[in-house]
Protein backbone atom coordinates (compact mmCIF):
# COMPACT_ATOMS: atom_id res chain seq x y z
CA UNK A 1 0.00 0.00 0.00
CA UNK A 2 1.41 3.37 -1.01
CA UNK A 3 2.03 5.87 1.78
CA UNK A 4 -0.41 8.41 0.39
CA UNK A 5 -3.23 5.86 0.68
CA UNK A 6 -2.56 4.88 4.30
CA UNK A 7 -5.81 5.18 6.35
CA UNK A 8 -4.23 7.04 9.27
CA UNK A 9 -7.46 7.56 11.26
CA UNK A 10 -8.36 3.88 11.01
CA UNK A 11 -4.82 2.81 11.95
CA UNK A 12 -4.98 5.10 14.98
CA UNK A 13 -8.31 3.54 16.01
CA UNK A 14 -6.91 0.03 15.58
CA UNK A 15 -3.79 0.84 17.65
CA UNK A 16 -5.89 2.25 20.51
CA UNK A 17 -8.29 -0.70 20.49
CA UNK A 18 -5.45 -3.22 20.37
CA UNK A 19 -3.55 -1.49 23.19
CA UNK A 20 -6.61 -1.10 25.42
CA UNK A 21 -8.28 -4.37 24.46
CA UNK A 22 -11.64 -2.68 23.96
CA UNK A 23 -13.46 -0.70 21.30
CA UNK A 24 -15.25 1.22 24.05
CA UNK A 25 -12.01 2.21 25.80
CA UNK A 26 -10.47 3.20 22.48
CA UNK A 27 -13.52 5.34 21.71
CA UNK A 28 -13.17 7.11 25.06
CA UNK A 29 -9.50 7.85 24.43
CA UNK A 30 -10.15 9.12 20.92
CA UNK A 31 -13.25 11.10 21.94
CA UNK A 32 -15.52 9.30 19.47
CA UNK A 33 -18.28 6.69 19.81
CA UNK A 34 -17.59 2.95 20.00
CA UNK A 35 -19.60 2.60 16.79
CA UNK A 36 -17.23 4.99 15.04
CA UNK A 37 -14.22 2.96 16.19
CA UNK A 38 -15.91 -0.26 15.01
CA UNK A 39 -16.66 1.27 11.59
CA UNK A 40 -13.08 2.53 11.16
CA UNK A 41 -11.60 -0.85 12.01
CA UNK A 42 -14.02 -2.69 9.68
CA UNK A 43 -13.11 -0.25 6.90
CA UNK A 44 -9.42 -0.95 7.56
CA UNK A 45 -10.02 -4.72 7.45
CA UNK A 46 -11.92 -4.34 4.19
CA UNK A 47 -9.14 -2.23 2.67
CA UNK A 48 -6.36 -4.70 3.51
CA UNK A 49 -8.48 -7.82 3.10
CA UNK A 50 -7.61 -9.23 6.54
CA UNK A 51 -9.44 -9.69 9.84
CA UNK A 52 -7.62 -7.86 12.65
CA UNK A 53 -9.81 -8.75 15.62
CA UNK A 54 -11.57 -11.91 16.77
CA UNK A 55 -14.90 -10.49 17.93
CA UNK A 56 -16.67 -12.16 20.83
CA UNK A 57 -19.54 -11.10 23.09
CA UNK A 58 -18.26 -8.19 25.26
CA UNK A 59 -14.70 -8.99 24.24
CA UNK A 60 -12.31 -8.55 21.32
CA UNK A 61 -8.89 -10.07 20.84
CA UNK A 62 -6.26 -9.67 18.18
CA UNK A 63 -6.21 -12.05 15.28
CA UNK A 64 -2.94 -13.35 13.86
CA UNK A 65 -2.80 -10.45 11.40
CA UNK A 66 -3.68 -7.95 14.15
CA UNK A 67 -0.94 -9.38 16.37
CA UNK A 68 1.60 -8.71 13.63
CA UNK A 69 0.35 -5.20 12.86
CA UNK A 70 -0.09 -3.92 16.40
CA UNK A 71 3.58 -3.69 17.58
CA UNK A 72 4.55 -1.86 14.39
CA UNK A 73 1.89 0.77 14.92
CA UNK A 74 2.51 0.94 18.69
CA UNK A 75 6.23 1.62 18.19
CA UNK A 76 5.49 4.15 15.47
CA UNK A 77 2.99 6.13 17.54
CA UNK A 78 5.32 5.95 20.57
CA UNK A 79 8.10 7.43 18.42
CA UNK A 80 5.76 10.21 17.25
CA UNK A 81 4.83 11.00 20.85
CA UNK A 82 8.43 11.12 22.11
CA UNK A 83 9.69 13.28 19.23
CA UNK A 84 6.79 15.71 19.42
CA UNK A 85 7.25 16.04 23.19
CA UNK A 86 10.92 16.89 22.69
CA UNK A 87 10.09 19.47 20.05
CA UNK A 88 7.46 21.10 22.25
CA UNK A 89 9.91 21.28 25.16
CA UNK A 90 12.51 23.14 23.12
CA UNK A 91 12.63 26.83 24.07
CA UNK A 92 11.15 29.02 21.38
CA UNK A 93 13.34 31.86 20.19
CA UNK A 94 12.16 35.42 20.41
CA UNK A 95 11.49 37.00 17.04
CA UNK A 96 10.93 40.68 16.28
CA UNK A 97 9.91 41.95 12.85
CA UNK A 98 10.93 45.36 11.50
CA UNK A 99 9.34 46.98 8.46
CA UNK A 100 11.37 49.61 6.59
CA UNK A 101 12.01 50.85 3.06
CA UNK A 102 14.21 48.84 0.74
CA UNK A 103 17.03 51.40 0.85
CA UNK A 104 16.96 51.79 4.66
CA UNK A 105 16.89 48.02 5.17
CA UNK A 106 19.78 47.28 2.81
CA UNK A 107 21.98 50.28 3.53
CA UNK A 108 21.33 51.00 7.23
CA UNK A 109 19.87 47.95 8.96
CA UNK A 110 21.71 45.07 7.29
CA UNK A 111 25.23 46.45 7.90
CA UNK A 112 24.39 46.63 11.62
CA UNK A 113 23.15 43.07 11.98
CA UNK A 114 26.41 41.69 13.35
CA UNK A 115 26.30 44.27 16.14
CA UNK A 116 22.72 43.33 16.95
CA UNK A 117 23.49 39.59 17.04
CA UNK A 118 26.44 40.16 19.37
CA UNK A 119 24.30 42.18 21.78
CA UNK A 120 21.08 40.16 21.55
CA UNK A 121 21.91 36.56 20.58
CA UNK A 122 18.54 35.34 21.85
CA UNK A 123 16.46 37.52 19.51
CA UNK A 124 15.92 36.82 15.83
CA UNK A 125 15.22 39.83 13.61
CA UNK A 126 12.89 39.50 10.65
CA UNK A 127 13.45 42.37 8.23
CA UNK A 128 10.54 43.21 5.95
CA UNK A 129 11.76 45.55 3.21
CA UNK A 130 9.11 47.34 1.20
CA UNK A 131 8.54 50.83 -0.13
CA UNK A 132 4.80 50.30 0.31
CA UNK A 133 3.34 51.60 3.56
CA UNK A 134 2.71 48.65 5.88
CA UNK A 135 -0.42 48.74 8.03
CA UNK A 136 0.71 47.70 11.50
CA UNK A 137 -2.89 47.06 12.53
CA UNK A 138 -3.34 44.17 10.09
CA UNK A 139 0.14 42.61 10.08
CA UNK A 140 2.45 40.91 12.53
CA UNK A 141 5.06 43.66 12.18
CA UNK A 142 6.35 44.74 15.59
CA UNK A 143 8.29 47.87 14.64
CA UNK A 144 8.13 50.09 11.57
CA UNK A 145 10.61 52.72 10.47
CA UNK A 146 8.59 55.62 9.06
CA UNK A 147 10.28 58.32 6.99
CA UNK A 148 8.65 61.73 6.78
CA UNK A 149 6.96 64.40 8.82
CA UNK A 150 3.94 62.45 10.06
CA UNK A 151 1.53 62.43 11.74
CA UNK A 152 1.00 58.68 11.96
CA UNK A 153 -2.52 57.98 13.28
CA UNK A 154 -2.88 54.90 15.46
CA UNK A 155 0.88 54.61 15.99
CA UNK A 156 3.21 55.49 18.82
CA UNK A 157 6.19 57.18 17.19
CA UNK A 158 9.44 58.77 18.22
CA UNK A 159 12.13 60.39 16.05
CA UNK A 160 15.31 58.41 15.43
CA UNK A 161 17.30 60.95 13.43
CA UNK A 162 16.89 63.57 10.73
CA UNK A 163 18.48 62.72 7.42
CA UNK A 164 21.01 64.84 5.55
CA UNK A 165 21.53 64.80 1.79
CA UNK A 166 24.61 65.90 -0.15
CA UNK A 167 26.14 65.38 -3.62
CA UNK A 168 28.39 62.30 -3.77
CA UNK A 169 30.34 60.62 -6.56
CA UNK A 170 32.88 57.94 -7.28
CA UNK A 171 36.34 59.49 -6.73
CA UNK A 172 37.56 58.35 -10.14
CA UNK A 173 35.22 60.87 -11.79
CA UNK A 174 37.46 63.62 -10.51
CA UNK A 175 34.59 65.74 -9.19
CA UNK A 176 35.99 68.51 -6.99
CA UNK A 177 33.52 71.42 -7.12
CA UNK A 178 29.95 72.31 -8.04
CA UNK A 179 31.22 73.48 -11.42
CA UNK A 180 31.59 69.78 -12.33
CA UNK A 181 27.82 69.47 -12.34
CA UNK A 182 27.93 70.88 -15.88
CA UNK A 183 29.96 67.94 -17.19
CA UNK A 184 28.90 64.95 -15.06
CA UNK A 185 25.36 63.48 -15.23
CA UNK A 186 23.06 63.99 -12.29
CA UNK A 187 21.63 60.85 -10.72
CA UNK A 188 18.03 61.14 -9.49
CA UNK A 189 15.52 58.86 -7.83
CA UNK A 190 11.75 59.27 -7.61
CA UNK A 191 10.14 60.12 -4.30
CA UNK A 192 7.07 58.00 -3.54
CA UNK A 193 5.23 60.98 -2.04
CA UNK A 194 6.00 64.31 -3.76
CA UNK A 195 6.45 67.04 -1.19
CA UNK A 196 7.92 70.54 -1.60
CA UNK A 197 10.58 69.91 1.06
CA UNK A 198 11.84 66.63 -0.42
CA UNK A 199 15.65 66.81 -0.79
CA UNK A 200 15.72 66.94 -4.58
CA UNK A 201 18.29 68.38 -6.96
CA UNK A 202 15.96 71.35 -7.52
CA UNK A 203 15.94 72.15 -3.82
CA UNK A 204 19.69 71.62 -3.52
CA UNK A 205 20.36 74.03 -6.40
CA UNK A 206 18.10 76.61 -4.77
CA UNK A 207 20.00 76.35 -1.48
CA UNK A 208 23.36 76.37 -3.28
CA UNK A 209 22.35 79.32 -5.47
CA UNK A 210 23.17 77.47 -8.68
CA UNK A 211 21.18 76.85 -11.87
CA UNK A 212 19.83 73.35 -12.45
CA UNK A 213 21.94 71.46 -15.01
CA UNK A 214 20.18 70.51 -18.27
CA UNK A 215 17.78 67.53 -18.20
CA UNK A 216 19.74 65.70 -20.87
CA UNK A 217 22.56 65.06 -18.44
CA UNK A 218 20.60 63.00 -15.94
CA UNK A 219 19.94 59.39 -14.91
CA UNK A 220 16.67 58.60 -13.11
CA UNK A 221 15.81 55.62 -10.91
CA UNK A 222 12.68 54.52 -9.09
CA UNK A 223 14.62 53.45 -6.00
CA UNK A 224 17.16 55.33 -3.87
CA UNK A 225 19.26 52.20 -3.41
CA UNK A 226 19.68 51.91 -7.18
CA UNK A 227 20.71 55.55 -7.38
CA UNK A 228 23.39 54.89 -4.75
CA UNK A 229 24.68 51.89 -6.69
CA UNK A 230 24.81 53.96 -9.88
CA UNK A 231 26.92 56.55 -8.08
CA UNK A 232 29.25 53.84 -6.74
CA UNK A 233 29.60 52.52 -10.29
CA UNK A 234 30.70 55.97 -11.45
CA UNK A 235 27.71 56.88 -13.61
CA UNK A 236 27.30 60.39 -12.21
CA UNK A 237 26.74 62.57 -9.14
CA UNK A 238 23.92 61.54 -6.82
CA UNK A 239 22.12 63.56 -4.18
CA UNK A 240 21.49 60.85 -1.58
CA UNK A 241 21.17 60.24 2.14
CA UNK A 242 24.49 60.49 3.96
CA UNK A 243 23.13 58.08 6.59
CA UNK A 244 22.63 55.38 3.94
CA UNK A 245 26.08 55.70 2.37
CA UNK A 246 28.19 55.83 5.53
CA UNK A 247 29.94 52.57 4.62
CA UNK A 248 30.65 53.71 1.04
CA UNK A 249 32.11 57.00 2.28
CA UNK A 250 34.26 55.25 4.88
CA UNK A 251 35.52 52.74 2.31
CA UNK A 252 36.27 55.46 -0.24
CA UNK A 253 33.84 54.10 -2.82
CA UNK A 254 32.09 57.48 -2.71
CA UNK A 255 33.25 60.96 -1.78
CA UNK A 256 31.37 64.11 -0.86
CA UNK A 257 33.40 66.63 -2.88
CA UNK A 258 31.38 69.76 -2.10
CA UNK A 259 28.33 71.09 -0.27
CA UNK A 260 26.00 72.22 0.89
CA UNK A 261 24.29 69.33 2.67
CA UNK A 262 20.56 69.82 3.06
CA UNK A 263 18.07 68.38 5.51
CA UNK A 264 15.99 65.42 4.47
CA UNK A 265 13.07 64.07 6.47
CA UNK A 266 13.08 62.37 9.84
CA UNK A 267 13.20 58.64 10.45
CA UNK A 268 10.66 57.63 13.10
CA UNK A 269 10.45 54.48 15.16
CA UNK A 270 6.80 53.42 15.15
CA UNK A 271 4.69 50.69 16.71
CA UNK A 272 0.98 50.06 17.03
CA UNK A 273 -0.64 52.01 19.84
CA UNK A 274 -2.89 49.12 20.93
CA UNK A 275 -0.16 46.48 21.04
CA UNK A 276 1.96 46.66 24.23
CA UNK A 277 5.62 45.99 23.40
CA UNK A 278 7.12 42.75 24.62
CA UNK A 279 10.55 42.67 26.27
CA UNK A 280 12.23 41.63 22.97
CA UNK A 281 10.48 44.46 21.09
CA UNK A 282 11.64 46.93 23.72
CA UNK A 283 15.20 45.60 23.41
CA UNK A 284 15.16 46.04 19.63
CA UNK A 285 13.75 49.55 19.96
CA UNK A 286 16.49 50.49 22.41
CA UNK A 287 19.12 49.07 20.06
CA UNK A 288 17.70 51.15 17.18
CA UNK A 289 17.86 54.28 19.34
CA UNK A 290 21.49 53.58 20.23
CA UNK A 291 22.42 52.96 16.60
CA UNK A 292 20.71 56.17 15.51
CA UNK A 293 22.49 58.16 18.23
CA UNK A 294 25.81 56.76 17.08
CA UNK A 295 25.18 57.69 13.45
Amino acid sequence: MQRRFLPLSALRAFEAAARLGSFKAAASELAVTPTAVSHQIRALEAQIGLVLFDRQVRKVSLSNAGTQLYPVLRDGFDAFEVTLAKLMQQPTRNQVSISATNAFTVKWLVPRMSDFRSRHPGIDLQLQASDDLVDLRSTAVDIAIRYGRGPYPGLITEPLFTDRFAPVANPRLGVVSADDLARVPLIRFDWKRPQPDNPTWERWCTVAGRPLPPEAGQLRFSDEGHAIQAAVAGHGIALVSLALIADELEAGHLVQPFGPAIDGHTYHLARHADRPPSAPVQAVAQWLRAQAAGG
